[in-house]
């Protein structure tokens, strides 16, 4: 989706951001390190080697206006490892972790070239609200005190061409549809009530010029899968669940295409999955398209490229 850089208050135009994305990591019985690029109109290429340490339930958003950064998840142990990925969608070697290791956190940028990690499972098996952010160079930051409530497998994307938001997830109540959104210095707001189906791992990703959409997720917390989606409007307001699209999965990933486009891919139906869904500039989600690579789960996406 499209960023602004301005010089001396005076706008530049839009600058790119998500012309490609990358999924990458997770588990098709294997926990993998293996990524998958895509082109800027939605063709998921076969799988490339994976890079740094093998692992799932991580995340993963870009950064720098062009290169994007995969991190946190599940090893043998809980990690904070993170992994850039630069402007061509090549994956670096591991890059020793900021903040608390957890796993099932959820990404996204922010600003007009940071990121930012939040919530997860921390290796005390507690929710946290914690969050780090990433410089616009890929340096993640020390812990930030949590806002909002302490959930696990959440999703969040960007919104407006400045903002962020954490939405849906699992606590201690339950599976939930409560948001959190995100300043464009990073500040982490309170909950939103939620609105939409309340369900666990979904995934979400920007679309158009400055709108988000969640789709997909467990909605019983224990194995339900839904196709159902919720888009964000550009002020952060998530409407009402629209029917879902496709097959119904959960643990999946999503990410920012051709600059104002998106693509939902992988996760688990009966089996683990490679299928991908195509979202349209107006936030209309396409049908099933054939999986390329590897098949799996709690995977993550991220957009690269300009």
């Amino acid at each position: 989706m499209p960023i602004y850089r301005s010089l001396m208050g005076v706008s530049r135009g839009p600058v790119p951001l998500g012309i490609r994305a990358i999924f990458g990591y997770g588990t098709s019985g294997t926990v993998t390190a293996i990524t998958n690029l895509v082109s800027s109109s939605g063709v998921v290429s076969t799988d490339t080697t994976g890079v740094g340490q093998v692992r799932f339930d991580l995340a993963a958003a870009p950064y720098g206006t062009d290169k994007g950064i995969f991190g946190y998840g599940f090893t043998p142990s809980y990690s904070s490892i993170t992994n850039l990925v630069s402007n061509t969608g090549v994956v670096a070697s591991n890059t020793t972790g900021v903040g608390t290791a957890r796993r099932r956190p959820s990404a996204a940028s922010y600003g007009t070239d940071k990121a930012i990690f939040g919530y997860g499972l921390n290796s005390s098996l507690a929710y946290v609200s914690t969050t780090n952010k990433v410089s616009n160079t890929g340096v993640v930051s020390t812990d930030t005190a949590g806002v909002g409530t302490a959930r696990q497998a959440t999703s969040a994307a960007k919104y407006s061409t400045d903002k962020a938001i954490f939405g849906f997830g699992y606590d201690s109540i339950g599976v939930s549809s409560i948001t959190n959104l995100v300043s464009n210095i990073g500040v982490v707001a309170s909950n939103t009530t939620g609105v939409g189906t309340a369900r666990t791992q979904p995934a979400a990703a920007s679309y158009g010029t400055d709108k988000a959409i969640f789709g997909y997720g467990d909605d019983t917390g224990s194995g339900g899968q839904t196709a159902i989606t919720n888009k964000v409007s550009n002020t952060g307001v998530v409407s009402t669940d629209t029917a879902g699209v496709g097959t119904a999965r959960f643990g999946l990933a999503a990410a920012s295409i051709g600059a104002d486009k998106a693509i939902f891919g992988y996760g688990f139906t009966t089996a683990v999955s490679s299928i991908t869904n195509l979202v349209s500039n107006i936030g209309v989600v396409a049908s099933n398209t054939t999986g390329v690579g590897t098949a799996r789960r709690y995977l993550a996406a991220a957009s690269y490229g300009t």
